[in-house]
C-alpha cells in the first residue's frame, strides 16, 4: 500500500550506512593467462585498495595498493606470469610479489617521505625491467615526472628513460621489447588539452632516437601495441576521441561518429579498448552513456550486446574481454564478454532492493545561457511505498560533478537513490566543459569556469521547475571539489537555490592557483585566466570576495588532509558566512584527504546533508540523524 507523506520525509531502506556496507569501487582489470585480476577500493576497510586475483585477495590484510602520482593516482599495479608488481600506499615504493608469496622491494628508500612515487607500469618482454612513470619529490619546487626503468631483480638501480617534459604517461613497451611509446605534455595543458605521442628505440634500461610522431593540437589517450608491432592510440584530432593506427608517421583513423572512446585522464591505468585477435573491442560514450563495440579488421563496427550503461577497464580475454560494467539498476561488476554471452566474475553486492527503488534517469538536453544547450540526467523520486501528498511537487537537488573536466556517472548510484527514495528529484548535470560530447563542448569552459557551469546548473533547475517536475521554491545544489566551487558560485552570484552543500569546494581561486599540486598548478590558466596577470578575474569569480551577495544557507564538508583543495578554503568561507550572519555548518574530517574514502565519514557527510536540507525545506526526516550544529 502506498502511503502519502511530505517529500523528504519518506521512509527508505537506503540508509547512509548501506552506501558503504560491503561496497567496493572496482578499478583496473588485468588478464594474466587464465587468471583475471582487478582492484577494489573498500570504504569499510578504511578506504584501502586491494588487488584481487580470481576472487581472492592477492596481498595481506594490511596492504593498501595506491600511488600518489599526480595525487589522484591510478595504475598502481600490474600482473604478469603470476607476478604482482604494486605500489604500497604508506611508503610509495614498488614491490614485487612472486607466485609463492615472496615479496621483494624494487625501489630505493626515499630521503623524504613518499619522495619517489610510481605509476602506470608494464614489464619488458624479457622480464628484466618494469617501465613506468616516476614522480620525484626530492628537488625544490615542482616534482619531476619521468619515465623510468625499474629492475625487477630488486637491485634498485632505477634508470631514467625520459625526462624534460612536465608530465608523462602511458609508457608502453612493444611486443618485441625494442620500442617504447608514451604520451607527454607541458604546463599549462592537461592530458585532455594538447599532448604529444612519442616513440623511441628501447635498449637495456636505455632509450635512443626519441621522436614526436604526432602533435597537432590534440589530446592522446591509451597508446597500445598490437601483437604484430602496430601502435594504436586514441586522439581527438577530428573533434571526437577516436581510435587511430600509426602507419609510418601518419595516424589512420579507425572509428568515426559523434561518440568518444576516451575519458579524461585524471588517473592512470584507464583502458577503453583491447585487441582481441584481429579485432578491436572498445567502449564508446554516445548520447551520454557507454556502449560496447567491435571493430573488425575490414573496418566494420558492430555493437556487442551488453546490458550496461557504464563500461571501463577493458582487457582482452580469450575471444572477448574482461571489464568493469554497470547499468542504471546494477552497481559495477567485473564481467567477461564474448560473442556467446556475458559472465560475472565479481558480482555487485546484493542490495536487497526491488527495481522500483532504483530510479532510471531521463536524459535531458536543455537551453542555457548564450543560446546554447547543456545536458543532464534527471532522476525522479522513486519509492514504491510512499508518494507525495496533495499533488506536492518534489524538492530538487542539482548535482555538480568534479573536474570540472569530467562527466556524470552513467550507472546506478546508491547515493542518488538515497535522495530519490526520500522524495527528492535529482538532476545530475553535464555542464558545458563536460566530456563525452566532443572536443568543442569539452573546451567550452575555457575562460568560463564559474560562469558557464553555474549558468547550466541554474538553467536546469529553472527548466525543471517551469516544466512542473519540481518545486521551484525548494531547489538545492550539491557538489564536491570543482563541483563544490560551482555550488559556492551559484549561491553567491545567483538566487535560484534555497540551500547548498559544498564538499571540499574552492572558495578562493587565487588561493587555489597559488597553493595546489603540480598536476593542476596551471589548470586555471585555461579555465579562468593566467595567474597573476588576470588577478582581477580571479577575484571577480571567487565567492570568498563576494559574501555580501550571499544569502543562501550553506553546508561545508572538508577533509583536513586535503592536498588539492586545502582546508583553509572551507574555514575562510565559514568565517565569512559567520560574519555575515548566514545560516551555515562546517563539518571537518581530520583523517580524510580529497574525497571521502572511509565509511564513517561517508555516512556522516551524507547524514549531515540530509539534516541540513531538512532544516531548510521544513520536513521531518524518517531517519534518526545525528545533531547537526547550524550556526546563524
Amino acid at each position: 500500500m502506498v502511503n502519502p507523506a511530505p517529500c523528504g520525509s519518506w521512509a527508505s531502506p537506503i540508509t547512509a550506512e548501506s552506501l558503504v556496507a560491503g561496497a567496493a569501487g572496482l578499478g583496473e582489470v588485468v588478464v594474466d593467462g587464465d587468471s583475471v585480476w582487478w582492484a577494489e577500493s573498500r570504504p569499510d576497510e578504511g578506504g584501502r585498495t586491494v588487488v584481487v586475483c580470481d576472487g581472492i585477495d592477492a596481498l595481506g590484510a594490511d596492504a593498501n595498493v595506491r600511488t600518489l602520482v599526480h595525487e589522484y593516482g591510478g595504475g598502481a599495479w600490474w600482473a604478469f606470469d603470476s607476478v604482482l608488481v604494486h605500489s604500497e600506499f604508506d611508503d610509495q615504493r614498488l614491490w614485487r610479489q612472486d607466485p609463492d608469496g615472496t615479496r621483494t622491494v624494487l625501489t630505493p628508500e626515499s630521503e623524504v617521505p613518499r619522495g619517489f612515487r610510481f605509476a602506470d607500469g608494464r614489464p619488458t618482454p624479457d622480464g628484466r625491467w618494469y617501465v613506468c612513470v616516476r614522480e620525484d619529490h626530492h628537488r625544490s619546487g615542482e616534482p619531476a615526472n619521468e619515465v623510468v626503468a625499474v629492475p625487477l631483480d630488486g637491485s634498485q638501480q632505477v634508470e631514467v628513460l625520459v625526462s624534460g617534459p612536465d608530465f608523462v604517461s602511458s609508457p608502453r613497451v612493444s611486443p618485441d621489447g625494442r620500442r617504447l611509446a608514451w604520451i607527454q605534455w607541458d604546463h599549462p595543458d592537461l592530458p585532455w588539452d594538447d599532448s604529444e605521442l612519442w616513440v623511441a628505440d628501447l635498449g637495456d634500461g636505455t632509450v635512443e632516437g626519441g621522436r614526436c610522431v604526432a602533435a597537432a593540437g590534440e589530446s592522446f589517450f591509451q597508446p597500445e601495441w598490437r601483437a604484430d608491432g602496430t601502435l594504436h592510440v586514441v586522439s581527438d584530432r577530428d573533434g571526437w576521441w577516436h581510435l587511430y593506427r600509426l602507419e609510418g608517421d601518419d595516424l589512420v583513423r579507425l572509428t568515426a561518429g559523434e561518440f568518444e572512446v576516451a575519458t579524461p585522464q585524471w588517473v592512470f591505468g584507464l583502458s577503453r579498448y583491447a585487441f582481441v585477435g584481429d579485432d578491436v573491442w572498445f567502449a564508446r560514450r554516445e548520447g551520454g552513456v557507454d556502449r560496447l563495440a567491435l571493430l573488425q579488421a575490414d573496418g566494420t563496427v558492430d555493437d556487442i550486446p551488453l546490458d550496461a550503461t557504464s563500461i571501463g577497464s577493458l582487457a582482452a580475454r580469450a575471444d572477448g574481454v574482461a571489464a568493469v560494467a554497470a547499468s542504471w539498476t546494477t552497481e559495477p561488476e567485473v564481467v567477461t564478454v564474448t560473442p556467446a554471452g556475458t559472465g560475472i566474475l565479481r558480482p555487485a553486492r546484493d542490495l536487497g532492493l526491488a527495481p522500483a527503488w532504483l530510479p532510471v534517469p531521463e536524459p535531458v538536453r536543455y537551453p542555457t545561457s548564450g543560446g546554447e544547450h547543456a545536458h543532464a540526467l534527471v532522476y525522479p523520486p522513486a519509492n514504491p511505498d510512499q508518494a507525495a501528498t496533495g499533488g506536492e511537487r518534489p524538492p530538487l537537488i542539482v548535482l555538480v560533478h568534479g573536474g570540472p573536466t569530467g562527466c556524470v556517472r552513467t550507472h546506478l548510484q546508491l547515493g542518488i537513490a538515497f535522495w530519490t527514495s526520500r522524495g527528492f528529484a535529482v538532476a545530475d548535470v553535464d555542464y558545458r566543459g563536460s566530456t563525452g560530447y566532443g572536443r568543442p563542448y569539452r573546451h567550452r569552459l575555457r575562460g568560463g569556469w564559474g560562469v558557464l557551469d553555474v549558468d547550466d546548473c541554474v538553467a536546469v533547475a529553472r527548466f525543471l521547475a517551469d516544466r512542473g517536475d519540481v518545486d521551484g521554491e525548494r531547489l538545492a545544489i550539491r557538489g564536491g571539489s570543482a563541483g563544490g566551487f560551482t555550488v559556492l558560485a551559484a549561491l553567491t552570484f545567483h538566487d535560484a537555490f534555497a540551500a547548498g552543500a559544498s564538499r571540499y569546494g574552492v572558495a578562493d581561486l587565487a588561493a587555489l592557483a597559488a597553493d595546489t599540486h603540480k598536476f593542476e598548478a596551471r589548470y586555471l590558466d585555461r579555465l579562468v585566466g593566467r595567474w597573476p596577470e588576470d588577478e582581477a578575474v580571479y577575484r571577480e569569480r571567487s565567492p570568498i570576495h563576494h559574501v555580501d551577495r550571499l544569502s543562501t544557507p550553506l553546508l561545508l564538508l572538508q577533509g583536513s588532509e586535503d592536498p588539492i583543495v586545502p582546508p583553509n578554503q572551507a574555514h575562510l568561507m565559514a568565517d565569512a558566512l559567520a560574519a555575515a550572519g548566514i545560516p551555515h555548518a562546517l563539518v571537518e574530517f581530520p583523517d580524510e584527504g580529497h574525497g571521502f574514502r572511509k565509511a564513517p565519514n561517508v555516512v556522516r557527510a551524507l547524514e549531515a546533508e540530509l539534516a541540513f536540507f531538512a532544516e531548510r525545506f521544513c520536513f521531518e526526516p524518517a531517519d534518526d540523524l545525528p545533531i547537526l550544529e547550524i550556526h546563524t
